[in-house]
């Protein structure tokens, strides 16, 4: 059992959460996430949320409520306990060059940690950050990005010039990440996926997804994958 060191209110619906890592917990590459409970045997699954940052012993996730688990999660006070598994997953590669990284809705998430962690091999890194209703955090990305793009109710993949960039990032709704894997035609994409899981570790097939290899499970052979394997299909 973890405990919450602050959970606050950062936009409409969305929450950062902060606790103190379990104990002999490796550090988070960017891209991993957490199995998070605060509750008994209701609801009956743990909710997979990404690292938004880590720092020492301790770490951070930003969460919209969308369901009864994250409401739970919202009400959660400095001092109550949550049960963390994690980190979890695969990663975002630590590639070097221009990167962009692509966020929507719940999906900026990892890219804060993703910016942090790439630039510090000296890697230039925008980031793209899109909202339906309002923006928020935004003086937190600038910290670790080159530069920020955001915008507000309409679409980010249009902000984008995907020529600019040798590799580019993404996390975000499905349709979103789509549309940014056919304008960047074939550039070296990597998407992290957003899915329903039960364990997190790959044994109850609840998040299988449909790749250019076959069927595989987002827990654990993604959540991160190249943009062909999952979009050019």
């Amino acid at each position: 059992m973890s405990l919450i060191l602050s959970n606050e209110r950062v936009g409409k619906d969305f929450y950062l959460m902060k606790a103190v890592k379990p104990e002999r917990t490796g550090a988070a590459r960017m891209g991993q996430f957490y199995m998070l409970r605060a509750w008994g045997s209701c609801p009956v699954l743990s909710r997979p949320l990404s690292v938004f940052d880590e720092r020492g012993e301790t770490v951070s996730f930003l969460y919209k409520v969308v369901g009864r688990g994250t409401e739970i999660f919202s009400t959660l006070q400095k001092g109550d306990g949550i049960t963390m598994l994690g980190p979890l997953g695969n990663s975002f590669p630590k590639e070097r060059g221009s990167i962009a990284l692509v966020g929507g809705g719940a999906g900026i998430a990892p890219l804060y940690l993703a910016a942090k962690q790439l630039r510090q091999s000296k890697t230039t890194v925008d980031i793209y950050l899109g909202f339906s209703e309002e923006s928020f955090l935004t003086e937190e990305y600038k910290l670790v990005a080159d530069s920020l793009v955001v915008n507000v109710g309409g679409f980010i993949t249009d902000e984008i010039d995907p020529s600019r960039y040798e590799h580019v990032m993404t996390c975000g709704p499905e349709p979103m990440m789509r549309a940014l894997y056919e304008k960047c035609a074939g550039k070296n994409l990597r998407a992290s996926l957003e899915s329903r899981m039960a364990c997190g570790v790959g044994a109850c097939l609840v998040c299988n997804c449909k790749t250019a290899g076959g069927n595989k499970k987002v827990c654990k052979d993604g959540p991160v994958f190249k943009g062909a394997e999952v979009f050019g299909i």
